[in-house]
């Protein structure tokens, strides 16, 4: 019982931190083989895509675009309004059953690989670290010397860079909220004429900064809720950066005449040293490890000098290192599969139905029903409507299976501009002998010169008229 309780005692915190809740400073080795190699080229297409896709437009719109002050998102090109939120939210309910299946089937494969947060400090700032302060050993050595004036200067450089690095990442993480051309007239215009944006581009840059400066992996083991969801949303078969703890196990010191008893493992502590998130990956799933593969590299590059079978890590799934099973598409993951389908089918659909204007009107609160001569009635109206097309649409307004007239106030149309909201004022007016209730239904058309885009209905408060 003590032996077990020693070995699991590094669930009770996170690698980072030690016993007394001080923050132990990850320096990880620089990690080397064909994995790394892949994620480097992975990191290079995500940097060009990252700093491309901003200038890409469709038809004058950004491909992507999510202004949360505006409440107004650009997705491929689409304009969504708040008219679609709920669009929006069956959007976002698709994205995290997706996340739940691509956990359960693949692990934390989109954190090792293709999260920005991982992909920024590993594969940018953490290579600069290294160009300027020199490998992970002599960086741990340099911190307990002296600040000498060589240390001083490397230590400037480093977050001078670091500093100018955030500054570009903030304009362009900014221009997918703002968009690069709201972005570029911050960039060349008085400073005084856009004050929140510069703000915005001061701050974040802070941010980003103290992120890869500081605040590094810790993001991912303390911030981030994805580590945490792990627990839930992996299951056996699920395929996870994993120690073959069987092929592994008992561990003994590298000697050229090992015990036939022993295990693969030698105990070098490669993995550990490699590793961004400061664990021991021989300890099993952790919610720190981000699957980033340097501990597959590092351990596969020990078994090549030792001369013993690559992948003693490798990514298996806990029955494969348990029962030597092949990962398969387990019956939960069909499940996931099914229920993702038939949201991605319902999001199509409503997609492919989704109307360029949107109308809403309304009878004028408050206001009762008024006398037009003997004959008539009339009701006053408000409409809103969202123009999601890039042209200005004059909207004329015409009565459907409804004897009457409209009278828009102020125009014969209601103007709408491009990729904006409008609203108008107007009458409805009946002839009393077509009243029948004391509320009717009314169909109003919307037409833009003689087509119909849309109709919105509506109720009509009148008297009641015994009249044929």
């Amino acid at each position: 019982m003590v032996k077990e309780t020693i070995q699991e005692s590094f669930r009770d915190r996170i690698a980072t931190v030690d016993a007394s809740g001080k923050r132990n400073w990850v320096y990880a080795q620089k990690p080397v083989g064909r994995l790394y190699n892949l994620r480097t080229a992975v990191s290079l297409g995500f940097f060009a895509l990252f700093v491309t896709l901003p200038f890409i437009h469709i038809d004058g719109r950004p491909l992507f675009l999510f202004n949360i002050p505006s409440a107004r998102f650009i997705i491929f090109g689409k304009v969504f309004w708040p008219q679609d939120f709920f669009i929006f939210g069956l959007t976002m309910i698709t994205f995290v059953i997706f996340i739940i299946l691509f956990t359960a089937a693949f692990g934390r494969l989109f954190c090792g690989w293709v999260c920005p947060q991982t992909v920024f400090m590993e594969m940018l700032f953490r290579k600069i670290e290294y160009v300027i302060e020199g490998s992970a050993a002599q960086q741990k050595l340099n911190k307990t010397r002296p600040w000498t004036a060589g240390k001083i200067t490397r230590r400037a450089i480093k977050y001078l860079v670091f500093y100018l690095l955030a500054f570009v990442i903030a304009n362009f993480f900014l221009s997918y909220i703002i968009g690069i051309k709201e972005l570029y007239k911050i960039i060349t215009e008085p400073v005084g004429q856009h004050i929140g944006g510069f703000t915005s581009i001061i701050v974040f840059s802070a941010v980003f900064f103290a992120v890869y400066a500081f605040f590094r992996e810790q993001a991912c083991t303390v911030v981030c809720p994805y580590g945490r969801l792990q627990g839930v949303l992996l299951d056996k078969n699920s395929m996870i950066v994993a120690y073959d703890y069987k092929r592994g196990e008992p561990r003994s010191k590298y000697t050229k005449k090992a015990a036939p008893d022993t295990g693969d493992c030698i105990d070098c502590l490669q993995c550990v040293k490699v590793c961004p998130t400061g664990i021991d990956i021989r300890n099993g799933t952790q919610m720190e490890c981000v699957g980033c593969t340097a501990c597959i590299d590092a351990c596969n590059a020990i078994m090549d000098r030792i001369g013993k079978p690559q992948g003693l890590i490798r990514y298996a799934s806990e029955n494969g290192i348990a029962n030597k099973e092949t990962l398969h598409y387990s019956t939960r993951m069909k499940l996931y599969t099914g229920l993702l389908s038939i949201l991605v089918i319902l999001l199509g659909i409503l997609l492919m139905s989704r109307k360029d204007i949107d109308a809403t009107i309304m009878r004028t609160p408050g206001m009762l029903y008024q006398e037009r001569g003997t004959d008539s009635v009339s009701n006053l109206y408000n409409i809103k409507i969202a123009n999601k097309t890039i042209e200005n649409i004059p909207l004329h307004l015409q009565l459907e299976d409804s004897n009457g007239r409209i009278e828009v106030i102020g125009s014969s149309t209601v103007p709408v501009k491009k990729e904006d909201e409008s609203a108008g004022t107007f009458f409805v007016v009946l002839p009393k002998k077509w009243i029948r209730e004391r509320k009717s239904m009314l169909r109003i058309g919307l037409y833009q010169g003689g087509k119909q885009i849309d109709v919105v209905t509506t109720n009509f408060l009148g008297p009641v008229t015994d009249e044929p």
